[in-house]
This record gives C-alpha cells, sequence and structure tokens, in this order.
C-alpha cells in the first residue's frame, strides 16, 4: 500500500470518527427534539408519537447504526420499508448499472427536508465566502510578508509586523462589526447583512464578510511569508542570484516567493477545509446563508440530521484539502514525493 492509498484510508477513519462524536455529542445533549418538533404545549401522547415517527424511541446504538446505513447504499433511490421511503432525498454519487452508490443524510425535524437538499443550497454560498476570504488572505499576507522581509529592520517593517499582532489579536466578530459601522453604518456604501436576491446584490453582500475573513487571516499569512523569507533571502544561492546580476524582484517574487510557498500551502489547506464547514462567526454576524449559519441554528433546535450532515461535509472537506496539499507538495518542491512499492522480482 502506498503513500496517497494509507492517507486515503485515514482520511475515511478521520472522516468517521469526526461523524461518531457529532453523534454522540448530539445525543447526550440536554433537551428533547421531539418536544422542540412539536412545541411546548403538546400534549405528551403527541410528543410521544412525533418521537416514534423520527425515530428517536430507539436505543442510541440503533440510531447510530441506522444512520449510517442510511448514509452510504447501494441499491435503488428510494427503499420502502414499512410504508416509509428511509432513503428519500439521496444522492446518486457513483452510478452501477440499474444501481448506484446513494448518500443520504435523513430529513431536518425542524424543516422536513432532506438535509441533502438543505446543504446542497448552503454549500455554494460558503464555498463562495471560503474563496473570497481566501483570496483576501493571500493578496493581503503575501503582499505584505514579502514587503516586511525585503525592507527588514525599516519602519515599514515595524509597522506590518504590529499590524499584523493587532489583527491576529482582534476578535472575528470585532472586525466585523466595524466594517460593518464604517461601510454601512457610516459610507452606506455595502449592505449591512443578508444574501440579496440577484447575483449582483449576492456579489456586494459578500464584500463584508470576505474581508472579515481577510483581514484577519492576512496578519496570520504575513507574520509567516515574512518569517520563511527572511530564512530564505540568507541562502547562499540569494547572493549567487544577486552575482550573476538578475534583478531583486525577480530573485525575491520567481525564486524566494517559489520557496516560501510550502508552508502557505499548508496553511491554507487547513483554512480551506475548515472555512468549508462554516465560518461560524462571520456568517451570524453577517446572517450570511451557509453551513455555519445553518450548524448553528441546527445545534440550538437539536436537528441532530443536520448537526451530522453538516460535520460530515466538514470532515470530507478538511481531510480533501489535505490529500490535495500532499499532491501539490511534489509539484513545490521536488524533494517531497510519494514513495513508491517495491518491485518483485
Amino acid at each position: 500500500m502506498n503513500r496517497f492509498a494509507r492517507r486515503l484510508a485515514w482520511s475515511a477513519v478521520v472522516v468517521w470518527a469526526a461523524v461518531s462524536v457529532a453523534f454522540a455529542l448530539n445525543t447526550l445533549l440536554p433537551g428533547d427534539p421531539a418536544r422542540m418538533v412539536s412545541g411546548p404545549q403538546a400534549r405528551p401522547a403527541d410528543v410521544a408519537r412525533i418521537r416514534e415517527q423520527l425515530g428517536l424511541d430507539r436505543a442510541p446504538l440503533v440510531q447510530y447504526a441506522r444512520f449510517w446505513r442510511r448514509l452510504v447504499h447501494l441499491g435503488p433511490r428510494v427503499v420502502e420499508r414499512d410504508g416509509a421511503p428511509e432513503h428519500a432525498g439521496c444522492v446518486a454519487v457513483l452510478p452501477l448499472g440499474p444501481s448506484a452508490v446513494h448518500v443520504s443524510l435523513g430529513k431536518s425535524f425542524q424543516m422536513r427536508q432532506p438535509v441533502v437538499e438543505i446543504i446542497a443550497v448552503r454549500l455554494p454560498r460558503t464555498l463562495a465566502l471560503a474563496v473570497a476570504g481566501l483570496l483576501v488572505q493571500l493578496s493581503l499576507g503575501v503582499a505584505a510578508g514579502t514587503f516586511a522581509a525585503v525592507r527588514r529592520g525599516a519602519w515599514i517593517d515595524r509597522a506590518l509586523v504590529g499590524t499584523s499582532l493587532l489583527g491576529v489579536s482582534a476578535p472575528t466578530f470585532l472586525i466585523a462589526l466595524l466594517l460593518q459601522y464604517v461601510f454601512s453604518r457610516q459610507l452606506r456604501w455595502l449592505p449591512l447583512d443578508g444574501f440579496g436576491s440577484t447575483l449582483a446584490d449576492h456579489a456586494r453582500c459578500l464584500v463584508l464578510p470576505a474581508l472579515t475573513l481577510g483581514i484577519y487571516g492576512a496578519a496570520f499569512y504575513t507574520r509567516l511569508v515574512r518569517d520563511e523569507m527572511l530564512v530564505l533571502l540568507r541562502q547562499d544561492w540569494v547572493r549567487t542570484a544577486y552575482a550573476k546580476g538578475l534583478p531583486r524582484w525577480q530573485v525575491v517574487v520567481r525564486h524566494g516567493l517559489r520557496n516560501a510557498a510550502v508552508p502557505v500551502v499548508t496553511a491554507l489547506g487547513l483554512d480551506f477545509g475548515s472555512l468549508m464547514g462554516g465560518a461560524i462567526v462571520t456568517e451570524t454576524v453577517f446572517r450570511w446563508p451557509g453551513l455555519g449559519e445553518l450548524s448553528v441554528r441546527a445545534m440550538l433546535d437539536r436537528d441532530g440530521p443536520v448537526v451530522c450532515g453538516c460535520v460530515v461535509v466538514t470532515a470530507v472537506a478538511i481531510v480533501a484539502t489535505n490529500l490535495a496539499v500532499d499532491l501539490v507538495y511534489a509539484r513545490l518542491d521536488p524533494r517531497v514525493t510519494v514513495p513508491r512499492a517495491p518491485r518483485t522480482r
């Protein structure tokens, strides 16, 4: 088994562990989901009936087994059992002739919709916010870190380092509130929160959440790139490049930044995976309808299928990003290779 196969196996274990912990915590938390669905004025008989309909009257281990059996199954789209479609709302991910491998996350207790459909609506919004936030982080952080390293010891270096410390220390919600006050309350350039109804509204509503994530993350990337560039610019090959008459910008950008990209890619992969799970604070402050806002509301409502569905998406996004980072390493640094299995003679 080569390295990639081992990483793939460990990734499956990580996803299983994360979903299992989320399922256990959701089961152990106080509160009755059936009572929350039926309302505080419902009769005990109605609560018991709803609990039976939702499958909450079964033992926790039985619910856990049913969750995994429903999550990935081979067969037709809907399997009738006791008159109820157990796999309704599933999505075919791998066609295999008349049958297919389906993924189903059940139905939401509160919204009474398939969780797959709910997440399918929220996921593109979280993806847009994650990509926009990372672009802002990289643009600001890499530029500031490189400039600070080139101007080491100057006043601009100290100013950038001090600003990065302030950005790392500031809570995300504080940055969000300051941006809302300046650009929405005072200047009235951008919407305060929400999502909008048209593509232009979506883009305008995306600016402030992306800036919030970008400013917070750019502070970290500034220090990371600066530290890496300071080490690289002292190497012998840099002096050799200058001795050959290469321009300074070419030495710094084409040679220095490429060698400093490995730790940046590592941090980028971790950040993207976590943001795909939903930037909870940012989405809540700006009322951005993504996975973060959905997971918070689901936890408050004790909506177990939605909580587990968000955890599944987050865990898959994180492990998939880590696998992609491993593949990118070999492109950035030829010394990083995937060991091959020995030949048999």
